[in-house]
């Protein structure tokens, strides 16, 4: 018992993760809201030209979708990767619960939004249910303080940094739409270099930053979007014992705040800028609008509960000793707050300008709902307090 407890201690980064990402998420609430207003106020031209102002042959919103949405992305990898060595994944048998509630939160969303969608314009949004956004929906989980057990945080961790994985390989192989192969070569080349930089043991980040800025560039004008580069970068990165003078442990923790408190929120000022008019009927019956909302409020928490409770009762994986499946249900739920990789891949899925709004309209409505259920399922069904381990 006592190993077991022992195990479920949060380490010193984690806690920094957890309290960046809930502080983050209440930040990313207040920036929607204020995009959302100016966006529907007599603001709103002036606001949109803000953002398609071009700076050095892009606009500003380009430069946060493909520059700084990188260094998010870069962030979920050095995550990744240190959940991998020494996290909740570093133990195959402890990592298969949340790997298969993400597989399972996956492929249910995406297969209930395909169901609604097949054969219309509409269906190339097939992955924008399938992320998580893990600063909602650690910013939602947070408001619940010390009722939240510290297996559940890190569970909905786990498979929210699983869900990023998967959107990123969704992004990289169907929203890829031609490749310049020299290009695409080259930035492989960069990459392969840094690995070998690694090995050999070089534990300075100017070269693996420098090596990742050309890497970016290549990757831009590749064809394959530019921010897979940032999940590249994070696993050619040294990790060494992962300790706090390990080279991966001192940019991810210097990147926690700058990526929660400015980039996602400038994301957020950016993409949401939501123009709310015409029949609100017709926006959300609209196929991809309710493939949207069935696969983050329904698809999500259904397709998360029924593979753990399916993987468990074969006796794959086990379910953490302070978790029960009303946990599990109330963490589904919060999956299905989608906000920035839904968005994200909505960008990309889509070219028509009234469908991108009316796909974010719906995903900023679903990914609502899915919180305040959540939250409220959680709330309910936790136990009033939960004394936390030192």
């Amino acid at each position: 018992m006592k190993d077991t407890l022992k195990q479920l201690k949060p380490t010193k980064l984690f806690k920094d993760f957890f309290e960046s990402e809930k502080s983050g998420g209440l930040t990313l609430i207040v920036c929607t809201a204020i995009s959302l207003l100016i966006a529907n106020s007599k603001w709103a031209s002036s606001y949109e030209h803000f953002w398609q102002f071009i700076v050095a042959g892009h606009g500003i919103s380009h430069w946060i979708n493909d520059g700084l949405m990188t260094i998010f992305f870069l962030l979920i990898g050095l995550e990744l990767e240190r959940e991998i060595y020494l996290g909740e994944l570093s133990n195959f048998k402890d990592a298969m619960l949340p790997i298969f509630a993400a597989i399972g939160g996956m492929l249910l969303p995406a297969g209930l939004f395909l169901l609604l969608t097949y054969g219309t314009e509409g269906q190339t949004g097939i992955g924008i249910p399938m992320a998580t956004d893990i600063a909602f929906a650690l910013g939602v989980l947070s408001l619940l303080s010390n009722k939240v057990p510290t297996s559940l945080k890190v569970f909905l961790t786990a498979l929210a940094v699983i869900d990023d994985l998967g959107a990123i390989l969704v992004i990289a192989i169907f929203y890829t739409k031609s490749i310049l192969w020299m290009n695409l070569f080259i930035a492989l080349g960069i990459f392969i270099v840094l690995l070998i930089l690694n090995r050999l043991k070089v534990r300075n980040l100017i070269p693996f930053l420098l090596g990742g800025v050309a890497m970016w560039y290549f990757m831009l004008n590749s064809g394959v979007h530019a921010t897979i580069t940032g999940v590249l970068l994070a696993f050619a990165i040294p990790f060494g014992n992962g300790d706090e003078k390990s080279t991966s442990y001192i940019l991810q923790h210097f990147l926690h705040r700058p990526v929660a408190f400015i980039i996602l929120p400038l994301f957020a000022l950016a993409n949401t800028a939501i123009s709310i008019d015409g029949n609100i009927v017709e926006t959300l019956t609209h196929s991809y609008s309710l493939g949207i909302a069935f696969g983050l409020i329904i698809g999500k928490p259904l397709g998360i509960f029924l593979i753990s409770f399916m993987v468990v009762s074969l006796g794959i994986c086990k379910l953490p000793f302070d978790l029960d499946w009303k946990a599990i249900i109330g963490a589904g739920f919060l999956g299905g707050i989608g906000f920035t990789m839904s968005i994200f891949i909505t960008l990309l899925a889509f070219e028509n300008a009234t469908i991108i709004n009316n796909a974010k309209f719906m995903i900023l409505t679903a990914s609502l709902v899915a919180g305040i259920l959540g939250y409220l399922f959680l709330n309910f069904t936790l136990k009033k307090e939960v004394v936390e381990i030192e």
